[in-house]
């Protein structure tokens, strides 16, 4: 008996037209566990997209579910602003203790609104007034969010156009592997910081993610970042690490440029900074950098109280030790066999392989068969979603916390979803 086809009617009635990834995946989602969703035809799935990388540790974790409903059950504090509440306190507390101390960073903390474009907002604007200089350098390919600062050093041109306003202020500069080696990094960016005709006005900071996600999974070379961060160094310009997805584990370590050895001057975090999903990001910064008047940055809700109980939950849980660190790696080495498997299978289609951690990004030759292995994984019970500039990527964002058999039967799906639509 053909299952009933999903009632989609009031989303496409009703709900805007900006709507995405339901389009790729047309279904209703009733249920959803670790890395498994169920729909209402009873359909399961593996989960290789995590909320975008908003869910490290899987659906429904229950150690934070238990915390967030012990919350809620107490009568506790729900919408705080920037009000003390025993459930920030508890957050700010085990945050300092088990993330900054261990890695002896000094950083103040900020609670800049709910979304990653918050944060980055919030670090353009500090880094603005503490240097007192318009200009930010970017790279390309880079995504920061979608407000309208954020928008300015983002790269791709869908969604700087959509911004329906001249985004400045911002020049992008060429990431790392970008010019394909040909020119020794940071040539050009010298040049015009040392040149006073160059028409680079003196940046304030640059903004970099160490693996850029909607980027296509670029990832940067511990040596590249640490050029970069010793250029800004010379030139008087703050360092400003986007870690708003790769962060939280993502790419192994808690912060992904801990690899690189860097210490950046403000460091952006969000998605799985609440760890089960809830809307919640901090602005991280070195205290001579905490020249904020009260109120100069705020948001209503900055103060999200469930989010911080779930963040402190899933640090006790998962950041005590180096063990979470240990098993990223060694699922991200699953990952990376299974992408090598694939390609060397299909020779034919130009792909290539990069990542670290567990993001990881498999790239087609032909730009358009990404999105048909994307669509080919949905209908064998597998989200995946595609990145990079043309969409010419198969992005992987397991939860850190799948189980290395379902890893394998998700990797199984995807080389599948490869064979079928080549």
């Amino acid at each position: 008996m053909t299952k009933r086809q999903p009632d989609l009617s009031v989303f496409e009635s009703l709900e805007s037209e900006v709507r995405s990834y339901c389009r790729g995946w047309p279904t209703v989602f009733v249920h959803a566990r670790g890395s498994r969703l169920r729909d209402e035809r009873d359909r399961t799935y593996i989960d290789f997209f995590a909320g975008a990388g908003s869910l490290n540790y899987g659906h429904n974790d229950p150690a934070l579910k238990r915390a967030l409903l012990d919350y809620i059950g107490a009568d506790g504090i729900t919408h705080g602003l920037d009000m003390a509440t025993t459930a920030k306190r508890a957050f700010l507390e085990t945050f300092r203790n088990l993330v900054l101390l261990p890695r002896e960073l000094p950083y103040k903390v900020m609670f800049p609104g709910p979304a990653g474009t918050n944060a980055v907002e919030a670090a353009l604007k500090l880094a603005r007034k503490v240097k007192g200089r318009e200009a930010i350098v970017s790279f390309t390919n880079a995504f920061h969010g979608m407000s309208l600062g954020a928008l300015a050093v983002t790269g791709n041109v869908v969604k700087r156009a959509g911004a329906g306003v001249p985004l400045v202020h911002g020049t992008p500069m060429p990431f790392d592997h970008y010019l394909d080696d040909q020119v020794p990094d940071f040539l050009w960016f010298e040049r015009l910081l040392d040149d006073q005709g160059s028409g680079l006005n003196k940046p304030a900071a640059v903004i970099v993610e160490t693996v850029q996600g909607e980027g296509g999974v670029n990832v940067a070379r511990g040596e590249w970042l640490r050029e970069l961060a010793d250029l800004c160094h010379r030139h008087d310009m703050l360092l400003i690490v986007d870690d708003i997805q790769m962060g939280c584990g993502r790419t192994g370590a808690f912060f992904s440029f801990e690899e690189a050895g860097i210490t950046p001057d403000i460091v952006t975090l969000s998605k799985s900074i609440s760890g089960y999903g809830l809307p919640m990001s901090l602005c991280l910064f070195e205290p001579g950098l905490d020249v904020w008047e009260p109120g100069e940055h705020n948001g209503t809700f900055r103060g999200n109280n469930h989010a911080f109980v779930t963040a402190t939950a899933a640090l006790e849980t998962y950041w005590t030790d180096n063990r979470m660190e240990k098993q990223t790696i060694a699922r991200g080495e699953q990952v990376e066999q299974a992408l090598h498997t694939i390609r060397e299978e299909h020779p034919r289609l130009g792909a290539a392989v990069r990542g670290r951690g567990l993001v990881w990004g498999i790239e087609f030759a032909e730009r358009h068969r990404a999105s048909a292995v994307a669509r080919r994984a949905f209908e064998l019970g597998l989200l995946v979603e595609t990145s990079g500039p043309e969409d010419e990527v198969v992005k992987l964002l397991p939860a850190l916390t799948i189980p290395p058999e379902e890893l394998d039967e998700g990797l199984r799906i995807l080389a599948r979803s490869v064979r079928e639509t080549t």
